[in-house]
């Protein structure tokens, strides 16, 4: 793609806005570690929502739906869509949880939550695995997925778009270095207004242009498939690859809405909160400004943000019909060169870096504050060591921004190993299945204790691999199977296991006040029973639910003119929505 002086005074403006907005904040990250890694714990929701939704769109986003519709129309987005479901029990189960118990990471929860030994160990494992191996591995596939953009942009080698990469990396490191999350919330706001920007303006012009007439005229020339909101439940054959209506087994319809979205590790989607969702939540002014931001970010992330990409998606599908099964998503960027006039090539470039920018930011931010505050701090040189708290601080704001650029270094590296995305992440939520529901009840059962988590850990690791390669099973026959291998797993260590020691208990206890099953440790504090909320935290969760996927589908219906759908969608929104702000305030969510 050839880029006129205009698009390149647009993307050098952009270079410098973002310099700016992490020399202003600098201030505002060098007071401590609080500060730094968690804005001083003063985020209002609509900053820490946006800053949750603009992490997960990344450069490679729009191309993914793109080839999600190529292939399956419309309902190819079930394949995520169907993460709505844990994304609302965060909102509801656990969001104001990770505010009240105002730690600095995830990872530091450990040693709230569990004692001894095995607690210390498995904060320093996850310290290292989470902040530096699993931190390296998806900022590589976010690098992957910038290098192919960038190839085709510009005709370019593998080798030149990493040197662009790198640079965009470093300039990336720098303001997120200098501003802390301040910085890199701010940044992540700019940057979302500005992708969407470009992800908008694209969807008109394409749609608006000759060949496809606008909304009727795209409808008229689809094919039915490619319009049908819902997969299809059957079985799948093996017929070869063809364009239609996402059809799925009904084991894997299964593994999907009633397994995966509560028992796999998948970073972004963690059962219970988890990653750079749980430092936003923890970032947060108050419990309320903590359950209404990941609320918002849930709403945005499946009803807004994607509509602009499908649009295109479907355009492409009329535009470019000779694209084969597995080059879908290239109908996104053949888009862009052929219908993007000279400054809106700039533009829609710079919202590929802004979104590319913004999710670097974040994962370079959050597995900076692991191996900070989880393993130098904690296991090389703690606190204690220096003559004042304030030296302390200004030591460990130092080494985090050190840590930040050593960070970049590593997932620079990383990336040139990944050679197949669907590979890396296949190998992640396979080898987290299980461990999501013991993360889900550490909040809620005073009986998981720190080798309960550790079992639920390692679990997956050994099931993938006996149902991979010793059974030779697929997904979702080994996800299943490796879901229950770890179950097993994790429920024989608990029993053979002591419970933590009750001061610990009672310490996370008073502090975090959890609902579920606590009641032995709750009379050991002599505490008065209290009526359950359960029950109406799980009507919250359910009316959102209802809510936002009538919102998703109402305005897709609004979209292509199915006028009658789409009032009857929001009509179900607008009382699910209703009756969740009643249920809310009887539930007394924020009374404690």
């Amino acid at each position: 793609m050839v880029l006129d002086l205009i698009d390149w005074i647009i993307i050098a403006l952009y270079l410098l806005l973002s310099l700016a907005i992490g020399l202003y904040y600098k201030n505002k990250a060098s007071a401590s570690m609080s500060d730094f890694f968690l804005g001083g714990r003063n985020l209002p929701w609509w900053i820490a929502g946006t800053s949750m939704v603009a992490t997960t769109f990344a450069a490679d986003t729009p191309l993914a739906v793109n080839e999600l519709v190529g292939q399956s129309g419309i309902s190819g987005n079930w394949l995520w869509w169907n993460f709505l479901f844990g994304g609302m029990l965060t909102t509801f189960f656990f969001s104001r949880l990770w505010r009240r118990a105002e730690v600095l990471t995830e990872v530091e929860l450990i040693e709230f939550r569990y004692s001894g030994k095995a607690a210390a160990f498995l904060r320093g494992f996850k310290s290292l695995y989470l902040g530096l191996f699993m931190n390296s591995i998806i900022v590589g596939w976010v690098n992957v997925a910038l290098i192919a953009i960038l190839k085709i942009f510009f005709g370019i080698s593998d080798e030149h778009a990493l040197y662009y990469v790198a640079g965009a990396m470093i300039l990336t490191s720098l303001y997120a270095a200098m501003s802390g999350l301040w910085g890199v919330a701010i940044t992540d706001m700019v940057q979302f207004v500005i992708a969407m920007t470009g992800c908008i303006i694209l969807a008109v012009l394409v749609l608006a242009s000759e060949k496809i007439g606008g909304i009727d005229g795209l409808k008229s020339q689809l094919p039915a498939w490619s319009m049908e909101f819902f997969p299809r439940i059957g079985e799948v054959t093996s017929a070869g690859q063809i364009a239609s209506t996402l059809t799925i087994s009904l084991g894997t319809f299964l593994a999907y809405i009633s397994v995966q979205w509560w028992a796999s590790w998948y970073p972004g989607a963690e059962p219970g909160g988890g990653g750079y969702i749980a430092q936003r939540m923890m970032s947060a002014k108050n419990e309320k400004h903590s359950i209404f931001a990941t609320l918002f970010f849930q709403i945005a992330h499946y009803c807004l943000r994607p509509w602009p990409w499908i649009i295109v998606g479907l355009c492409a599908i009329v535009l470019y019909p000779d694209l084969s099964y597995a080059d879908k998503k290239l109908g996104y960027v053949m888009a862009m060169k052929e219908f993007l006039p000279p400054g809106l090539k700039g533009l829609l470039l710079v919202a590929f870096l802004a979104a590319y920018m913004s999710t670097i930011s974040t994962q370079l931010n959050w597995g900076t504050s692991y191996l900070v505050n989880d393993f130098y701090k904690r296991f090389i040189k703690p606190s204690e060591q220096f003559s004042s708290e304030e030296q302390a601080q200004k030591h460990y704001i130092r080494i985090s921004r050190i840590v930040t650029f050593l960070a970049m270094a590593v997932a620079l590296f990383a990336t040139t190993q990944i050679t197949t995305i669907s590979g890396v992440w296949s190998f992640i939520i396979e080898c987290g299945a299980g461990l999501g529901l013991v993360l889900i009840l550490r909040w809620y059962w005073w009986r998981i204790n720190a080798w309960t988590e550790i079992a639920a850990t390692l679990a997956p690791f050994i099931g993938y691999t006996l149902t991979r390669y010793v059974f030779n099973l697929e997904f979702p026959n080994s996800f299943f199977l490796t879901v229950g291998f770890t179950t097993v797993a994790w429920i024989s260590v608990m029993y053979l296991t002591k419970p933590e020691d009750s001061k610990t208990l009672q310490a996370f206890y008073k502090k975090v006040k959890p609902e579920g099953w606590w009641t032995p440790v709750r009379e050991s504090l002599t505490l008065p029973k209290t009526a359950s909320r359960m029950t109406g935290l799980v009507l919250c969760w359910l009316f959102a639910v209802v809510m936002t996927y009538s919102i998703l589908i109402g305005t897709g219906k609004f979209i292509f003119h199915e006028w009658n759908e789409a009032l009857i969608s929001f009509a179900i929104a607008l009382l699910s929505g209703y009756l969740m702000v009643l249920k809310i305030k009887s539930t007394k969510i924020f009374a404690d």
